[in-house]
């Protein structure tokens, strides 16, 4: 019999990898490719709001195409059966794509944010929007004109829904990072809490990560494979 477990799961890029979405740390990732000092802080947007709203709505444009792969969905089948065994699985991901949800998760986290929701610089509101944005879209709840950006979190920025994610991690049974650098803080010192929490921790990584050596097990190789195959094991298969 498989026991109740709560999990707390940090994902990162490459979960999303495999699903043709780019990371931003590898040699071919998006830091690589253009200066996202300018297109990933408040004060690049300022300066050049065009410029940050064509990069996003490209990127928006990219995730409609994608689709989640094998370990979206395997993390998906053990919150569903986790939870009617009595547990639970918290899954707080830095990233910005909906994968997740579209492979049928339910208690998803988006510590930074999401790429399909946009907010306001003026009220603060934010929506779901899966279009293209632009400097005339007019604000759902305030009405502004000219005020509208992702909401996503910039450099200089606090990550989103914190309260609940340090609640959860002191909630949690086990820690597994999947597919994260480890070298993104809050996030990289989440490990760190757990272990001082006597929480057992895991990572599951297409190669070691900058925080691996703090970690009980590794496990490395691409997520589709590994994550699917971890996931069977914690259910029993």
């Amino acid at each position: 019999m498989v026991p109740p477990l709560n999990i707390f799961i940090l994902s990162g890029a490459g979960v999303s990898a495999e699903s043709g979405l780019k990371t931003f740390r590898d040699a071919d990732g998006l830091w690589t490719q253009t200066d996202l000092a300018q297109l990933a802080t408040p004060e690049g947007f300022a300066r050049d709001p065009v410029r940050v709203r064509e990069f996003y709505s490209a990127r928006r444009k990219i995730l409609r195409i994608a689709a989640p792969n094998r370990a979206h969905l395997a993390l998906a089948r053990l919150e569903r059966e986790m939870t009617a065994l009595g547990g639970s699985v918290f899954l707080c991901t830095q990233n910005v794509d909906d994968l997740h949800e579209r492979a049928g998760g339910q208690r998803v986290v988006h510590m930074h944010g999401e790429l399909n929701v946009t907010a306001c610089t003026l009220c603060s509101g934010h929506w779901t929007d899966r279009g293209p944005l632009t400097a005339q879209q007019v604000c759902a709840e305030c009405g502004a004109v000219g005020t509208c950006r992702p909401n996503v979190v910039w450099f200089g920025e606090m990550p989103m829904h914190m309260d609940r994610i340090n609640q959860a991690l002191e909630e949690a049974d086990l820690f597994v990072a999947i597919g994260t650098s480890g070298s993104v803080y809050p996030a990289a010192g989440f490990v760190a809490e757990a272990r001082a929490l006597g929480v057992a921790t895991c990572e599951i990584n297409l190669q070691r990560s900058d925080n691996a050596h703090a970690f009980d097990r590794r496990i490395y190789g691409p997520a589709s494979e590994k994550v699917t195959a971890w996931v069977a094991e914690v259910l029993g298969d």
